[in-house]
């Protein structure tokens, strides 16, 4: 015989439970913990750079800093410790210990210093290629002096470029609205997990809320080159030049990929642009294969492997267009004033 089946019309039966929805209260706590958590996770390796210039007995200036290395390396910004005869780093426990300038890279604004003491803690170094425009972000740092400060927001924006006061553009520049304040410059700005995602830099003044940090992975880059060599190494070809609009009429002749490109407004005598036979009016429009449309593009071409390799180049002198090659140097020495 045939089992019957009985229908049960009790919906309740088939209710699934849901759990209720969180109240404005508990998400509040749920971030406030997150950045506790993550500012409890990094403070330890932040510390306050004091530095002095000269034999100046009064502090020069000063700024923030992270422990990124278990032996002692600091990574800070290149404003804070450039040019500087004494530097002097605070730990988060209090002790005062002497720093040693390791590099220094203006073009980024960024710089190691190593400290000599037992029990450090190591900032963990995260990943700047996988953050989002929304993320929480936190800014710790010592703001006029003050030993650790925390400051938080989000990540406003990515992919922003920064000139540095050397006149370099950074690429890849972390816009966030974590409020910084003159003694910031140089401290990490973290995930909510903890793990630096940038070097705070720089503010837009009187902007609210318009804050930078250099991306960590461009930090890791540098600091590689930095704890090597001292020094970043770049190209030049020895041009002083400018941004110029190009004749309609010559970008459809010339099929060109952009509409400006850069002026030589001077050539340096016995340079790699002279002995291109680059003159002074002649217009660059492409350099290694790559569209030159602006004095930022041809800062970005120029990049340590091009030292010493012959690189096809494309200007424009009167109404000629004209292909060469030109072999860049490495850039020299170009202190900040």
């Amino acid at each position: 015989m045939r089992p019957s089946i009985r229908l049960v019309s009790n919906h309740s039966a088939y209710r699934e439970e849901q759990s209720p929805r969180p109240t404005d209260a508990e998400l509040l706590d749920v971030y406030s913990e997150a950045v506790t958590g993550a500012a409890e996770a990094v403070s330890p390796a932040v510390v306050n750079i004091e530095v002095r210039h000269g034999q100046s007995a009064t502090p020069g200036g000063s700024g923030s800093g992270f422990i990124f290395t278990p032996d002692g390396y600091v990574l800070t910004n290149s404003h804070v410790v450039h040019g500087a005869s004494n530097v002097t780093a605070t730990l988060s426990d209090g002790r005062r210990v002497t720093a040693e300038k390791v590099g220094d890279d203006p073009d980024t604004d960024l710089a190691i210093v190593r400290i000599g003491a037992t029990g450090l803690v190591a900032a963990e170094l995260g990943d700047s290629q996988s953050i989002r425009v929304g993320q929480v972000a936190i800014a710790i740092g010592s703001p006029y002096g003050f030993q650790y400060s925390v400051t938080a927001g989000v990540v406003s924006a990515l992919g922003r470029s920064l000139r540095t006061t050397r006149g370099r553009l950074v690429d890849n520049v972390i816009q966030t609205d974590a409020a910084l304040n003159p003694g910031n410059s140089g401290g990490p700005l973290v995930n909510s997990r903890g793990k630096v995602i940038g070097v705070n830099t720089a503010i837009i003044l009187p902007a609210q809320g318009i804050c930078f940090a250099i991306a960590i992975n461009t930090a890791k880059f540098v600091a590689g080159h930095l704890i090597k060599d001292g020094k970043i190494t770049r190209g030049y070809v020895g041009i002083a030049g400018h941004n110029v609009m190009l004749p309609r009429k010559m970008v459809r002749f010339y099929r060109l990929a952009a509409e400006t490109a850069v002026r030589a407004a001077s050539v340096e005598p016995g340079s790699p642009a002279e002995k291109a036979g680059l003159r002074e009016g002649d217009v660059i429009v492409e350099l290694g294969g790559h569209s030159i449309a602006g004095i930022d593009d041809l800062q970005r071409a120029l990049t340590a492997d091009k030292i010493g390799a012959s690189i096809a180049m494309t200007f424009i002198r009167g109404t000629e267009k004209i292909a060469t090659t030109i072999v860049p140097a490495e850039a020299p020495p170009h202190p900040r004033g």
